[in-house]
């Protein structure tokens, strides 16, 4: 039985760009299907019908939802592929404690610095800040929580790559008092 792979999303989500690079760095063939979120299709509500939200993950006529769980069960499904997550319990547990850092600390506080103003804006500022020096500190000199390899932890983190790329070409950042050169 051949393997049929969809993923419902939109061009731009940063969750679904994590499943994409999972399923690319897994050479997972699959048909992605862009989603209209103001005229969300019956598939993308027979699917999630919880949530409501893409990305969706459908394996075999089976839906996945919420995106880190999603890059779980491809490691999972097709494990004998570039791992995204280590062999062992404990570093596994470690790379999902980070990758759930990054989603409730870091992409709460930089959302809230986009959507505040003054005191308030100035509180996530410091936040975030104080986030990334945490993570700083915890990854020290390794290239990747994994080792060498490009791993699950990391993939929450590009979107804010984008993002940090996006700001520095274009040469503003509300984040420019508080971050060094």
């Amino acid at each position: 039985m051949a393997e049929e792979v969809v993923l419902l999303d939109i061009w731009a989500s940063p969750f679904g760009i994590r499943v994409r690079i999972a399923l690319a760095e897994k050479g997972i063939k699959y048909e992605r299907m862009e989603e209209d979120l103001r005229n969300k299709s019956g598939l993308l509500l027979q699917m999630n019908p919880v949530h409501k939200k893409i990305p969706v993950l459908i394996h075999n006529g089976k839906p996945i939802c919420e995106s880190l769980i999603q890059v779980q069960y491809i490691d999972e499904v097709w494990h004998d592929k570039a791992p995204l997550l280590p062999a062992d319990p404990y570093k596994r547990a470690t790379a999902r404690f980070w990758a759930d850092f990054v989603d409730k600390k870091i992409y709460e506080a930089g959302a809230k610095i986009w959507k505040t103003k003054g005191e308030e804006q100035a509180r996530a500022k410091k936040e975030f800040m104080e986030s990334l020096k945490l993570l700083e500190g915890e990854l020290g000199e390794k290239t990747y929580f994994g080792g060498k390899n490009l791993g699950y932890w990391i993939l929450p983190w590009f979107h804010f790559i984008a993002g940090f790329m996006c700001t520095r070409s274009l040469g503003s950042s509300v984040l420019k008092q508080s971050a060094p050169s």
